[in-house]
């Protein structure tokens, strides 16, 4: 059973993991804390993304010759393989690391069975410790590294009467500047943002996420659009504000391989009917966020297209998980039934 100190260091490394400005991608975000023999935390450490030291890594170098016989505390289970960066297991051990405390175990099975690999080594190993807060770190990345295809969030913005665009094509602006201020947030928190072609040529969106003053956040999720028709030489989705590429496909399947492929872990769904219906009807959104403005239109697109439910009996249904009121819109957030 871990220890009051050690809890204590798993709820700090668990902060550490949140730190902001994190890069996203094909890794989780992970917390690491060392204790001495005493219980006393004397390093720390995160992991900063791709490509970056894992958190155990940079606690270690910070406690140097004082990590013989110590404790690691850390919120992903380490890792026993060799990617761009070494083994974590390797590192522990070579260090003389007397115990390591871990919360979530590692859902993927290319860097799993760092346990087994420890304990092997005669290392003393507690799991589960506060998983439950550090799984809720990495929702998306667990289910997609589970799931082998990136998790998708599918974000929508409507009339009290579902539409999403006036008779004449118009768009700007359905909610307030609160909501969609939160979009903004919302793209930073994931590795690409999705449309379809026929949302670049109606619209001609820039998809960037920006702070409240407009400016462009340092970080930018990839802006792909998925579809046969090119994106027009001129479009804003060209101008080098962010990464941008072409998904040359109508197959959300296929969509979604080819990102998983580029590293991508998190999908924005932002596209129009056509390609929300697509992706539902495939059973291939994992949680909805949805806006929905105080006002009528009574004509105009919906929010999403046919989907193949032709009677009340085949109803898809939604559990709510969270209601909330920015500035005078309702945000409701949802998940499929049966999904997890």
């Amino acid at each position: 059973m871990a220890s009051p100190e050690e809890v204590d260091a798993m709820r700090r490394a668990i902060d550490l993991a949140r730190t902001p400005g994190v890069a996203l991608g094909p890794n989780p975000r992970v917390g690491c804390v060392i204790l001495n023999p005493i219980g006393t935390q004397i390093a720390q450490g995160f992991h900063r993304g791709a490509g970056s030291p894992h958190a155990e890594v940079v606690a270690l170098a910070q406690a140097g010759a004082a990590a013989l016989g110590a404790t690691v505390v850390v919120t992903l289970e380490p890792c026993r393989h060799t990617g761009r960066t070494g083994p974590c297991t390797s590192a522990l051990i070579g260090a003389g690391i007397a115990r390591v405390v871990f919360a979530q175990s590692d859902p993927n099975p290319i860097a799993a069975g760092g346990a087994d690999e420890l304990r092997a080594a005669g290392i003393a190993v507690e799991s589960e410790v506060l998983s439950e807060m550090a799984e809720e770190l990495n929702v998306p990345w667990t289910i997609a590294v589970g799931r082998g295809r990136p998790y998708v969030t599918w974000k929508s913005a409507a009339t009290l009467d579902g539409r999403i665009a006036a008779a004449d094509g118009s768009s700007r602006w359905i909610t307030s500047p609160e909501a969609r201020a939160q979009v903004h947030t919302l793209r930073d928190e994931v590795d690409a943002v999705l449309v379809g072609t026929g949302t670049v040529l109606a619209d001609d969106p820039a998809l960037t996420s920006r702070s409240d003053d407009g400016s462009l956040r340092v970080r930018q999720p990839v802006r792909a659009v998925m579809g046969l028709r090119p994106i027009p030489a001129d479009a804003k989705l060209l101008d080098g504000a962010a990464p941008t590429v072409q998904l040359v496909t109508r197959d959300p399947r296929e969509a979604l391989q080819l990102l998983y492929q580029s590293d991508v872990r998190h999908v924005l769904l932002e596209g129009g009917p056509t390609l929300a219906s697509a992706f539902v009807s495939a059973g291939l959104v994992d949680r909805v966020i949805w806006y929905v403005a105080p006002a009528l239109l009574g004509a105009g697109a919906n929010a999403l297209g046919d989907i193949g439910v032709t009677d009340v009996g085949a109803i898809r249904r939604l559990q709510v998980t969270a209601v909330s009121q920015v500035g005078p819109d309702v945000r409701i957030d949802a998940r499929f039934e049966g999904l997890t």
